[in-house]
Formats: C-alpha cells, structure tokens, sequence
C-alpha cells in the first residue's frame, strides 16, 4: 500500500491531498504510545538528551547539551522515575514508532502541595522529525487526562512548543522562572477543574 502512496518530490505538488493524506495515515499508523517500562531507559535517556539538543541549542550552555556525562544521568534519572517509590504518582509514556521511541513524557502531582492544579507535566519531548505527527497530543493525553487541570513550565523562548500548548489548552498564568540559566514560562489548563 505505501508503494502505491508514495510520491517522488518532483511530483510532491501533483499527489492530490486525498493521497497525502493517505500517505500520513499509513507512516503515522504506526505510532504507538504505551506505558514506559524500565527496559526503556536507555531509549528514553537518548531521546532526552537528543531532544534538549534539538531544543535548548542557543539557549543553554552547549557545555551542558554535549557533556559526555549527560547521558549517563538521564539513565540513572528514567530509571529511578520508573522504580523509586517517590515517584509511584508519576504516569510515563513513551511514543514508538517501528520499535523506536521517538518521544517522552512524564506527568506527577505538583511539587507544591499549594497549587491550584491536580496535575503538573515534567517532561514532555519528541523528536524534531516527529513534530506535527500525532506523537505530541498522544504523549500529553497519556499523561495528563484532558479533564484533570495541569500545569507545566516551557522554555521561553520557544514559539513551536507554546503554541503547542496553547493548542491544548494552557495559557501563560505571567509566572516566568531561570531554571539552569534557561528562562521559562508557565502555562495552567483546567483551573475550573482545580483539587
């Protein structure tokens, strides 16, 4: 069938949109979004470091994004998510595509017991190439339920990721903060909803 759906880019503009979108359908069919398992911390540890290169470049130190150790933290931060009792609250997801993850993404209660949110959204990348596809809005549902009202912090600037969120819901509350020399923004959703 993709054969069929297939189109040389000389040809991109006469594929009628009936088949692209056909095409989209068949590639992203593929997608799975699943509960992370402690099997996948090494994956998870390299689309984390993968995608805060792709994202954070200009904004952080790059001797943060490339340190040779980063990795290896990643590692040991996924597999205590996924194992330590602290973290028993916490709902991770990963997205695969073709028994590769391409995107992660972790939900727990705030860290201040004040808030005004049931929920907070820690983690939450996919890789550049998947941007667009349904791997985003699959992570963020699998995480944080679309009636549970939630909170998160995002790199500013970061346009794409924004209006991302924006497109599900969250709104700047005006709360910025510098978290490892980035600055950052924090967006709620739901506050009707609050615990």
């Amino acid at each position: 069938m993709l054969a069929d759906l297939r189109c040389s880019a000389r040809d991109l503009y006469r594929c009628g949109g009936r088949r692209l979108a056909a095409y989209d359908s068949a590639v992203s069919s593929s997608l799975t979004v699943r509960p992370a398992r402690v099997e996948d911390v090494v994956q998870m540890a390299r689309v984390n470091a993968r995608c805060w290169q792709e994202t954070y470049r200009g904004l952080m130190s790059d001797a943060v994004l490339d340190d040779p150790g980063f990795l290896a933290a990643r590692e040991r931060f996924w597999t205590a998510a996924l194992t330590d009792e602290r973290y028993r609250e916490n709902r991770v997801a990963v997205a695969e595509r073709d028994g590769e993850l391409v995107g992660i993404a972790m939900s727990g209660p705030p860290l201040d017991a004040a808030a005004a949110w049931a929920r907070q959204l820690y983690v939450l990348y996919v890789y550049a190439a998947d941007h667009g596809t349904d791997a985003g809005p699959a992570l963020l549902e699998a995480v944080v339920d679309p009636e549970e009202s939630a909170a998160l912090w995002v790199a500013d600037p970061n346009p794409r990721a924004q209006a991302f969120y924006r497109k599900h819901g969250f709104v700047a509350d005006g709360t910025a903060q510098v978290e490892g020399g980035v600055r950052e923004i924090r967006m709620v959703r739901g506050m009707q909803h609050s615990r």
